[in-house]
């Protein structure tokens, strides 16, 4: 053990655990690579957990929070902040969500946890339905509605969750039908449970795409047709988007879009990628439910000068380069390699996802029992070959999860994917 691990297990908590055998501490960082304190470098195809969204050192980002850091740290929401407006207008413009109002926080927790806030102060209820299999924090409110029992470590709650089915497409009791009668199998369960609640619900808040459960999705359109129930329920959809958000899916700009049938969700949550490592999350909803609250609240950091500037350049690089497009075009091919990769592999249950948001789930060959050890060895081994990935799934930490910065190149995707063959062929 390094001298700095061991100091690190003697002041944080146990559950607060690196990846990695021998954990690694990572001092520097440029495009798509990462140094250790060693010198070895490293290809991140993980982004500190798809946070650092477009690339690490980014110029642009860099020189605004050196620039706004030489100007003015920190003010809070009690005063006028010009980057602060500028950002939530550009974000209630991408929302699609009409007559759009925007708040700041600090992290997807906090986003999640306000949406909550919003959505049961504004229907006067404190039941709420989630999915199975999903995460959205690690609040006292976001864990009592993680429906992935590695991540909710209490019962408790202040709020009565429901969970819905239809997250997970290849697993579960409907995992055998086609896709229109899966979706209308989980409309059929979503209908037979609202018909047993007492009173009304508050909202359905829903990953477009899981993050933590291990990249899962269900078929286009599910969404859509759930929509119509609530809608009939007057129940919200808050679609959390923290890691679907900001073209990493490729082919849309929010997860929600691919079940745009529906138009817009009442409410959508953000973080991470929008900072590119600087702490921003947020909210957007439309007027009425934003501002429901009949009391005042402010937010000390969410929205400070400094995390705004980063966000604006962020935000600005993103799109003037066609990182969505990127993703799409080098996801898809990684994507197409990683699956031929996998044809090879029997530990390889399926190679699933959209854009840069790849999950490889594995199993024990021959059957569909999770295997998180091999899912461990396969960790080990891409990071003894220069790679760092990430890992997630269900109830067992399966599925290796592939999310690198959107400005991968092809020839990076390509080196990723071999490192990746030979650390499934060491299985």
């Amino acid at each position: 053990m390094t001298g700095l691990h061991a100091r690190h297990r003697a002041v944080l908590p146990d559950w607060v655990t690196p990846y990695y055998r021998e954990p690694i501490e990572l001092v520097r960082g440029e495009g798509r690579h990462v140094w250790d304190a060693d010198g070895t470098r490293y290809l991140d195809f993980f982004g500190g957990i798809l946070t650092t969204m477009t690339a690490h050192a980014l110029p642009e980002v860099t020189r605004a929070v050196s620039e706004q850091a030489g100007r003015l740290v920190h003010s809070s929401t009690l005063y006028l902040d010009r980057s602060m407006v500028e950002l939530a207008e550009r974000i209630a413009v991408l929302s699609g969500i009409p007559n759009a109002r925007v708040f700041f926080t600090t992290s997807g927790t906090e986003a999640n946890d306000t949406a909550l806030l919003l959505a049961t102060a504004y229907r006067g209820s404190a039941q709420v339905l989630a999915m199975r299999n999903s995460y959205h924090g690690r609040s006292f409110s976001t864990v009592g509605i993680t429906g992935n029992r590695d991540w909710s470590p209490t019962h408790l709650s202040p709020l009565h969750t429901l969970y819905v089915h239809g997250a997970v497409r290849t697993r579960g009791p409907y995992a055998a039908l086609s896709d229109a009668d899966f979706t209308a199998a989980c409309v059929a369960d979503l209908e037979d449970l609202l018909g047993q609640c007492h009173g009304r619900v508050a909202a359905l808040i829903a990953e477009p795409v899981q993050g933590v459960g291990g990249f899962t999705a269900p078929p286009d359109g599910l969404y859509a047709a759930f929509r119509e129930v609530l809608n009939r329920h007057g129940i919200l959809w808050i679609s959390d988007e923290v890691q679907t958000g900001w073209g990493r899916t490729g082919e849309h700009f929010w997860g929600w879009q691919a079940h745009g049938a529906s138009g817009p969700p009442d409410l959508l949550t953000f973080a991470k990628g929008i900072g590119n490592g600087m702490a921003i999350g947020g909210v957007v909803a439309r007027a009425e439910v934003m501002n429901c609250l009949d009391a005042r609240s402010i937010s000390t950091f969410g929205g400070s000068p400094i995390t705004m500037a980063a966000g604006l350049a962020n935000l600005g690089h993103l799109l003037d380069h066609d990182l969505q497009g990127n993703a799409r075009r080098v996801g898809g091919l990684l994507g197409q390699r990683l699956r031929a990769v996998a044809a090879r592999v029997p530990a390889v249950r399926e190679v699933r996802g959209r854009g840069l948001m790849i999950g490889v789930e594995l199993v024990r060959p021959g059957t569909d029992e999770a295997d998180p050890d091999a899912a461990s060895a396969v960790l080990e081994a891409a990071r003894g070959g220069g790679l760092l990935i990430g890992k997630g799934g269900g109830h067992d930490t399966s599925v290796l999860r592939i999310a690198p910065p959107l400005s991968l190149t092809v020839a990076e995707a390509e080196e990723g994917a071999a490192i990746l063959d030979d650390a499934l062929h060491a299985l």
